[in-house]
């Protein structure tokens, strides 16, 4: 299969007008979304000073399945990738109520970024939050259903933001630590607050194991990098940039600031008040600096709900050219954007967002991240589990991981020891004693399995294949069978 950088799309294709830097920071946006600077608080108070552990096995399964997802992207890039990948690799049925719950992840965690922003501002502004949300609901909608090189462009500057705040937090808190910003100790904190507030897993381990969930919507997004890879300039070349990128600025963005809160913060005065980051530095006086960490927290709300939207999207549109959504999903509009499976989308979400009204923010916004969080935790067990089966069947073509420009590391022991690992976490979701929590896994689990049944009832009953994959053809020219 050949680059070419200078490709335009035939008619209903998309446009390839993301640059390298755009898909970086777009999965970027993603994954830091006001989940990690509010919802974390919450996660902190369930489970305590172990939180950091939490982000470091998680960000490794995250590290496994994106891998997995850039040697399926790099061979075969096209749009609404894992669901194509789930559907020729696994089951066809399976990949409805994979895309379906996935579009149903990000519809419901969309509200919640919106009611997160309106948490902060009614924090700050003392007008009702359901007003900021909206509000912040009208800026995403206008952003999405402009070009695609113009979302790129604003999510690459909402993402710089972010990690920026990040990088100065963690080395400001470093200077905490060492006392040469007062920490009111007259020397190092050592472990005073990882150990010495009912050590490290102060409500036991089933709270750890079923917080989980919570924590890896923390980072959804980081699947979007595949998505990407049908309106990417070169995508042999850019979805290993990316990945790579990506995972170190996991390992330095995302854990590094958790492990340093942890060192300075105690676990009991976390909640979803106001950014988790933001009360640490208050509680050493740093009040500016919080003001503009909570600030930040919004940037991370409107970025992380345009990379969500530019996803869910683009997954409904892969959906419809499967057959498994109305046709009309997958129709683009002269902007070469997904224009009714944008409408729908949009629709829907503001249809949530108006709902929310009626339901106490702080305990709407968890139930949402936790409904959010479980089913979008299906495409990462669907994307480690293609990769397996596309291993299997390039082998059987007489091909090896060689052959491969871009090969996960360890397969596949470590995309199963992932698969084993989030399906654990989503299944002890029903023994936590939260009712948020049953109900997300009841929730969850109807919305992966009612899509697959309809799918098969119709596929037996019109005793036909209804799906077309343009993506098998792309791995039929890439791997031919071998004489």
């Amino acid at each position: 299969m050949k680059n070419n950088i200078n490709h335009i799309p035939p008619p209903g294709e998309f446009r390839r007008a993301l640059k390298s830097r755009h898909i970086q920071l777009i999965s970027l946006g993603g994954i830091i979304g006001s989940g990690y600077f509010l919802g974390t608080g919450a996660l902190i108070n369930q489970i305590g000073p172990s939180i950091f552990i939490a982000y470091i096995l998680t960000g490794l399964i995250i590290l496994v399945t994106m891998q997995c997802l850039g040697e399926l992207a790099v061979t075969i890039p096209i749009g609404g990738s894992f669901i194509n990948y789930t559907a020729d690799f696994i089951s066809p049925s399976l990949a409805c109520g994979v895309g379906w719950a996935y579009w149903i992840s990000w519809v419901v965690y969309i509200p919640a970024e919106c009611l997160a922003g309106g948490i902060i501002m009614q924090f700050f502004t003392h007008i009702n939050g359901y007003v900021w949300a909206v509000i912040f609901g009208l800026m995403i909608t206008y952003i999405n259903l402009s070009k695609v090189g113009t979302f790129g462009e604003i999510e690459f500057w909402l993402s710089l933001i972010k990690i920026s705040c990040l990088i100065i937090f963690s080395i400001i808190a470093i200077l905490i630590f060492f006392n040469v910003i007062p920490n009111n100790t007259q020397g190092i904190l050592k472990t005073k607050y990882i150990y010495e507030h009912g050590g490290l897993f102060p409500k036991g381990w089933l709270p750890f194991f079923s917080g989980m969930v919570l924590l890896l919507v923390n980072y959804q997004g980081s699947e979007i990098i595949g998505i990407t890879a049908g309106e990417s300039i070169d995508p042999q070349r850019m979805i290993p940039q990316a990945i790579k990128s990506v995972t170190f600025r996991i390992l330095l963005i995302y854990i590094l600031p958790v492990i340093c809160l942890m060192l300075i913060f105690p676990w009991e005065l976390a909640s979803t008040r106001n950014s988790v980051f933001a009360e640490a530095l208050k509680m050493y006086h740093l009040n500016t600096l919080a003001t503009g960490v909570s600030f930040v927290t919004l940037a991370a709300a409107i970025s992380s709900s345009n990379s969500g939207i530019y996803g869910t999207i683009r997954s409904l549109s892969a959906l419809s050219r499967l057959g498994m959504a109305p046709a009309q999903l997958s129709k683009l509009n002269h902007n070469a954007v997904p224009q009714y499976a944008g409408i729908l989308t949009i629709f829907t979400i503001w249809s949530l967002l108006l709902m929310t009204f009626l339901f106490g923010q702080s305990n709407l916004y968890i139930a949402l991240l936790l409904i959010s969080g479980f089913t979008g935790t299906f495409a990462w067990i669907a994307i480690c589990w293609a990769q397996i089966s596309f291993r299997k069947e390039i082998i059987k073509r007489g091909y090896t991981y060689k052959d491969l420009k871009y090969a996960t590391p360890l397969s596949p022991i470590a995309p199963i020891i992932a698969i084993i690992c989030m399906i654990l976490f989503l299944f002890l979701l029903a023994f936590h004693q939260q009712k948020e929590y049953k109900i997300a896994f009841i929730l969850g689990c109807n919305c992966l399995i009612l899509p697959m049944l309809w799918f098969y009832i119709r596929s037996k009953k019109n005793q036909m294949q209804v799906w077309t994959s343009s993506s098998l053809e792309l791995f039929n020219k890439e791997f031919p069978f071998q004489d």
